[in-house]
C-alpha cells in the first residue's frame, strides 16, 4: 500500500516530488528546506532559525500522516557549513528528546534555493 502525503502546513514541493510517501507503515519524508509554508519564503538567514523551520516542516508532514517525532527512526541533514554543526545540534536536541533517531549529517556544496540546511526523515508507525 502506497500513499502520497501532502499538507499545506509544510512548503509545497518545488520540483517533481511529493512531500512524503507512506509505504506500508513507513513514511519517507522528502528533504525539507527552511521555507515558511504560507509564503514559500526563507524564514531568515540564521542557521538556528533555518534548522527550526526545517524541523517544523517535518513535524507538519508527520502530523498529516498521523505520526509524531517519536515515530522518526532516521534523519538525514545536509548543511553548507560544518562549522554550524553545533548550532544545528542545539536546535535539533530540542525536537528529539525521547527517542533519538539514527542520523547522518553531511556538508554539501549547494542546496536548493541556496538555503544553508535541508532535513529529510524516515518514520515508522508502531
Amino acid at each position: 500500500m502506497r500513499e502520497t502525503i501532502n499538507t499545506k502546513n509544510a512548503p509545497a514541493a518545488i520540483g517533481p516530488y511529493s512531500q512524503a510517501v507512506k509505504a506500508g507503515n513507513t513514511l519517507y519524508i522528502s528533504g525539507q528546506i527552511p521555507f515558511v509554508p504560507e509564503t514559500m519564503e526563507l524564514v531568515s538567514q540564521d542557521i538556528k532559525d533555518q534548522t527550526k523551520q526545517c524541523l517544523e516542516n517535518v513535524k507538519a508532514i508527520l502530523q498529516e500522516a498521523g505520526m509524531t517525532l517519536d515515530n522518526v527512526v532516521k534523519v538525514g541533514i545536509f548543511i553548507k557549513d560544518m562549522n554550524e554543526f553545533g548550532a544545528i545540534n542545539e536546535v535539533y536536541a530540542n525536537y528529539f528528546t525521547n527517542n533519538k533517531p539514527a542520523r547522518a549529517c553531511v556538508e554539501v556544496a549547494r542546496l536548493p534555493r541556496d538555503v544553508r540546511i535541508e532535513i529529510e526523515a524516515i518514520a515508522v508507525m508502531d
